[in-house]
């Protein structure tokens, strides 16, 4: 008989497996589980959950009507308050300012009228007229001459007739005017200084270094020098010989220039004079050096006072005669 393919003929050939033996059957006990000590743990942080934007639909995130009306009336509000802060701090400005307007004009008003009050009061009306610096001139006379500002408020004096009122006298140089309130005036007055007569036909006329006439006589005057020089005075001609016999006169000592008889000088350069009682002839040459020219001079005249000719034309080298 056939075997049918892949029978196995190992199997067929083994024995039967032996039967197991039972295992004796033990009573396992439920043990009680033992509670282990553990350390405390810190609660773990726990991390912040990650915020997302909140999907909101483009109807969601526009304001309503009523928080609208609320922000408009809000912005109205504060506005109201920022124009009356404003309107408040200019009305102050303007105040203050009209107020500062107001105190100028009062202490300007106030000035005015104490001018107006000082210039017209009669507590300051002119009653004395003080002269001083007059030699020559009579101050009596002075005085009655100005006396048509007598009874005027020494503010409103009238210069305009006081300085014509003293150009009636020839002698006055320069003069000046002050007030001492409450009543009086000082004229101060600089005579002009003669320096000698210049003859004009049969009379002479006394002059000063500028050639203004002081006083006329027909007669010489006494002590005075006669000069006879042509020309200008030096503030209309500087090279004139009257201004250059005007110059040697002024810079000589008054004790010699009270010796000098007669005065020449046709041009700046040639200025002589003669001198009273001798005679004798100064050759003086030019205006320039005149006062080291004048110690010389008076120098020789007492050294050797007899001589006819005394050359001071070049003051370092003087010459006798």
């Amino acid at each position: 008989m056939k075997r049918p393919q892949g029978f196995d003929r190992s199997a067929a050939a083994s024995p039967p497996a032996a039967p197991r033996a039972e295992e004796p059957a033990t009573l396992e006990m439920e043990q009680e589980p033992v509670a282990r000590t553990q350390e405390p743990r810190a609660p773990a942080q726990r991390a912040a959950p990650e915020a997302f934007p909140a999907r909101v639909s483009p109807y969601e995130r526009l304001p309503s009507n009523r928080e609208i009306g609320k922000a408009l009336r809000a912005a109205r509000k504060e506005r109201r308050l920022l124009e009356r802060a404003e309107v408040r701090r200019f009305t102050r400005r303007s105040r203050r300012r009209k107020q500062l307007w107001t105190a100028a004009a009062a202490v300007g008003g106030a000035l005015v009228l104490g001018v107006v009050l000082v210039g017209f009061s009669p507590l300051l009306a002119l009653k004395n007229i003080e002269v001083t610096g007059t030699e020559r001139l009579d101050p009596q006379a002075i005085r009655q001459k100005l006396g048509d500002q007598l009874g005027r408020p020494l503010p409103l004096l009238d210069q305009a007739a006081i300085s014509s009122d003293l150009a009636a006298f020839p002698l006055i140089r320069s003069y000046s005017v002050e007030s001492h309130p409450p009543d009086t005036i000082v004229v101060r007055v600089v005579e002009r200084q003669p320096i000698g007569a210049i003859q004009q036909g049969s009379a002479f006329t006394v002059v000063d270094a500028a050639k203004v006439p002081i006083s006329s006589t027909q007669a010489r005057p006494e002590g005075m020098p006669l000069i006879a020089a042509s020309g200008p005075a030096a503030d209309a001609d500087a090279d004139s010989g009257f201004a250059a016999a005007a110059g040697v006169l002024s810079a000589l000592p008054a004790d010699v220039r009270a010796q000098v008889d007669t005065i020449t000088a046709k041009t700046k350069d040639d200025v002589l004079f003669t001198l009273r009682g001798s005679g004798a002839t100064v050759v003086w040459g030019s205006a320039e050096d005149s006062a080291l020219k004048a110690a010389d001079l008076a120098a020789l005249l007492k050294s050797v006072p007899g001589n006819s000719r005394y050359d001071v034309s070049s003051p370092h080298s003087v010459t006798t005669g």
